[in-house]
């Protein structure tokens, strides 16, 4: 019997910093569940991260303009608009390295 083992080298991508921004919004979400429209905001977060938009990055990219307006219109918190900007960054900066061959 062969076992499967684990890869111990992980290279960073684009990809990393990309979960790693939408996690962090997640988070202050969270943080500020009181708000009107929290619970919209975490269901159009949750749709962002899901498989299906990783996969199919221009379908992330909607959700993502959706969520920003949700949140633009709710009056949201400062942390939370800081959040998306830093969503917003690290989204161009996938879509760059697309362009450029650095992703598949």
């Amino acid at each position: 019997m062969t076992f499967i083992r684990e890869t111990v080298h992980y290279q960073k991508t684009v990809l990393s910093d990309l979960q790693g921004s939408w996690s962090i919004l997640r988070d202050v979400v969270v943080e500020n569940i009181g708000m009107e429209y929290a619970a919209k905001l975490l269901f159009h977060i949750d749709e962002a991260m899901s498989w299906e938009s990783v996969r199919n990055l221009d379908r992330m990219k909607e959700t993502f303009i959706l969520i920003r307006n949700i949140a633009i219109q709710s009056q949201a918190p400062v942390a939370i608009l800081d959040a998306i900007d830093q969503v917003q960054y690290d989204l161009d900066e996938t879509f760059q390295a697309l362009a450029e061959g650095e992703i598949s």
